[in-house]
């Protein structure tokens, strides 16, 4: 047995051990099961490959990469579906968004696969000088199979990336090496499979690269093993996995310039003696560097370092405020920026667990908001009770500066650090701040478990007592915010109910006396055709109220033709003519067709007409229609009672706010949503006890939306 046989069957064992131990775990998830099944199905291909290396039969050889290939066809979609639920809270919401790909992943790959069995031509045995060395020839069967793993492999990346980045604190010290493990035996194949598909070939020694990258993985895999909760965190990624991806950027690189690389390799004819140990040196440091560079405490010591040799300032200021900003800047809930500042100071103070407590004075109350190391079901049991919350209100409101809570000895100090309980026993001690605003309490937040147990110093609690303080700014500014939404809205209810009240009471006073009169006259047939016609009318107001509600919730619908909007406003002149002591004169200049509703427009000028009539028991109505800078123009004119400047400031286009005695206060709200839906506008002068005139303007140019 040789050094790559071996290694395969290394391999191979390892993972199949892995997937044992995941899978006795106590709590099983989706993202149990496809870590190991696709462990086993990565075993069972490396003894594929080992039997393979072991051959010295050429249709041996065929029948066992044959048999791989199927084995490879089933994986992609177990690691896929694994990247988008793997520490992810929201993982329904991702399986749901991407199931027309992790479904293509799972028939794509496995069709290509069985139709190589069926053809029998994707599998070409090209022997090189020995028998042992062998190239395996790929048809267009092979190489769809190998298209479908490499786009799946890459999204599974992507995936993976995503939620390494958007992880923080303890929760990424949990996850880290399995995302790294699984990524370093993802991004191998994906180099492999990219090197089979550009020389259409399977070379033994692609395949002895794949063996020792999952050699490896499983390496960095079994370190996690070590860690508490390494599949049990709740990261909530952006749904946006693209954005910002370091996968996509080098994936498109690697592609564009390997083929270049690999085709001036071979004009030049480099030899490939020692290949596979070379890819195996360069593999080990890459995964070592990789290691290095997201670990916390590297990157912790660098940091120092610098600072303490090149008389570097602590903290870039400016660049900290920034961050802070950009951060906050867009969280209009108090969950939002709760987590978006616990992320912000774990990275700022490399704090791998940071807690902010949201405070209630008025019920002495204290619950946590968001926290990096503590999931929301944990925190509730850890929870102060109200008296143990009374003691915390008093003594953070009485020490504002930043606190350090292990060197306190009192109840309120021992109570804070048990709902901030250590993850690492050398983790330094746990400070406490308390976000204060307008002299008022809103919150704590609590940083421990530094890296390398590095205490704060002044600077430390100088830049953490501003970001809590401005913390707390935010934060009451979104509690006043909420509370004006609330006070709207419960205005907006108090005007409905009144508005419903009224209306309804004089409804139910006018089916009341009908009721009290229909046992005396029921038998009088006048009576009864008076009664069904007023119960019809009753009905038809009733309908024709909610039918009009109904549109302040609904979007405006237009459907916009050519049309006359003389012959228009002509037709709508029908329900004021005829009025008794109405006078009603019009003037319709030349109009070119204009692209409107014209069942909507028409409601306009109807109600516009309508709303004139009822201002006045006798006087003048004028309506004209012009032409003006690209404008058409209807302008309707009356000398009613008119209206106050105060009431067309604040109220005229308001919902049910009129003048009228029997109006409800609607029709003018709707027409302007009616003319603001075609694009265009309405104007209005009045003066009291002298009259009105609308002016109400649509573009010649459709703007209907």
């Amino acid at each position: 047995m040789n050094s790559a046989t071996l290694l395969a069957y290394a391999g191979a064992g390892l993972a199949a051990l892995l997937a044992v131990v995941v899978i006795r775990e106590q709590r099983r998830s989706i993202a149990h099961w496809c870590f190991a099944l696709g462990m086993l199905l990565v075993a069972v291909e490396n003894v594929f490959v080992a039997l393979t290396l072991e051959s010295f039969d050429i249709n041996e050889i065929a029948q066992w990469q044959y048999l791989r290939l199927i084995t490879v066809s089933l994986s992609p979609v177990l690691w896929l579906i694994f990247s988008l639920t793997y520490a992810r809270g929201n993982y329904r919401d991702f399986l749901s968004r991407w199931r027309a790909v992790w479904v293509a992943s799972a028939i794509v790959p496995i069709a290509a696969a069985l139709w190589i069995g069926v053809r029998h031509q994707a599998l070409i045995i090209a022997p090189q000088i020995k028998v042992q060395e062998w190239i395996l020839r790929l048809n267009i069967s092979g190489s769809v199979l190998n298209i479908a793993v490499l786009l799946s492999t890459i999204l599974s990346l992507i995936n993976l990336e995503r939620t390494f980045r958007d992880s923080v604190g303890t929760m990424r010290w949990r996850i880290k090496f399995i995302v790294l493990g699984v990524g370093l035996f993802l991004a191998v194949r994906a180099y492999t499979t990219s090197q089979v598909l550009l020389f259409r070939s399977i070379d033994p020694q692609l395949l002895q690269i794949n063996s020792a990258a999952l050699l490896l993985g499983c390496l960095v895999i079994t370190r996690s093993l070590f860690r508490p909760g390494h599949f049990d965190q709740n990261v909530y990624p952006s749904k946006n996995v693209l954005h910002n991806s370091l996968t996509v950027v080098v994936t498109g690189v690697y592609l564009l310039i390997v083929g270049v690389l690999a085709k001036v390799i071979t004009y030049l004819g480099s030899s490939s003696a020692g290949f596979t140990e070379k890819a195996l040196a360069v593999l080990i440091t890459v995964v070592g560097i990789t290691v290095l560079l997201t670990s916390e405490r590297v990157r912790h010591w660098t940091r120092r370092f610098f600072s303490s040799h090149f008389q570097r300032p602590l903290y870039d200021y400016r660049k900290v405020w920034k961050t802070f900003t950009d951060a906050t800047a867009s969280r209009v809930e108090q969950s939002e920026l709760s987590s978006a500042v616990a992320k912000m100071l774990s990275e700022l103070f490399q704090a791998l667990s940071v807690s902010i407590w949201i405070v209630d004075e008025a019920n002495q109350s204290i619950t946590n908001a968001a926290s990096t190391s503590l999931s929301q079901q944990s925190s509730e049991t850890i929870r102060p009770t109200r008296e143990e919350s009374f003691a915390i209100i008093t003594a953070m409101r009485s020490n504002p500066d930043p606190q350090d809570i292990d060197a306190r000895n009192e109840d309120w100090a021992a109570t804070l650090r048990r709902c901030h309980p250590n993850q690492f026993k050398q983790g330094g001690h746990r400070v406490a701040v308390s976000m204060n605003a307008g002299g008022e309490l809103l919150g704590i937040i609590i940083l421990g478990d530094r890296v390398s147990e590095v205490p704060f110093v002044l600077q430390d609690f100088e830049i953490l007592k501003t970001i809590a303080d401005q913390t707390a700014a935010t934060l009451r500014n979104i509690q006043l915010s909420q509370r004006l939404a609330q006070g709207k809205e419960m205005q907006a209810f108090q005007t409905m109910s009144t508005f419903f009240v009224h209306d309804l009471k004089n409804t139910a006073s006018t089916l009341s006396l009908m009721l009290q009169n229909l046992p005396v006259h029921f038998n009088d047939p006048a009576f009864r055709e008076d009664a069904l016609r007023g119960i019809g009318k009753t009905v038809n107001h009733i309908n024709d109220l909610i039918r009009r509600l109904s549109m302040l919730r609904e979007q405006m619908p237009v459907r916009p033709v050519e049309t006359d909007l003389n012959k228009l406003v002509q037709e709508a002149l029908k329900c004021v003519e005829g009025a008794a002591g109405i006078e009603v004169s019009s003037n319709f200049a030349p109009l070119p067709s204009i692209s409107i509703d014209p069942e909507q427009v028409q409601k306009v000028v109807t109600n516009l007409l309508l709303n004139s009539k009822e201002s006045m028991t006798a006087g003048k109505i004028e309506v004209q229609t012009a032409q003006q800078t690209g404008w058409a123009v209807i302008t309707v004119s009356d000398t009613g009672a008119g209206m106050t400047p105060e009431f067309m400031t604040k109220q005229l286009f308001r919902p049910f706010q009129t003048t009228k005695k029997q109006g409800i206060g609607i029709g003018m709200f709707q027409s302007r949503m009616i003319v603001e839906a075609h694009g265009g506008r309405m104007e209005v002068q009045s003066e009291l006890g002298k009259g009105t005139t609308f002016r109400v303007l649509f573009p010649f140019t459709s703007k209907a939306t």
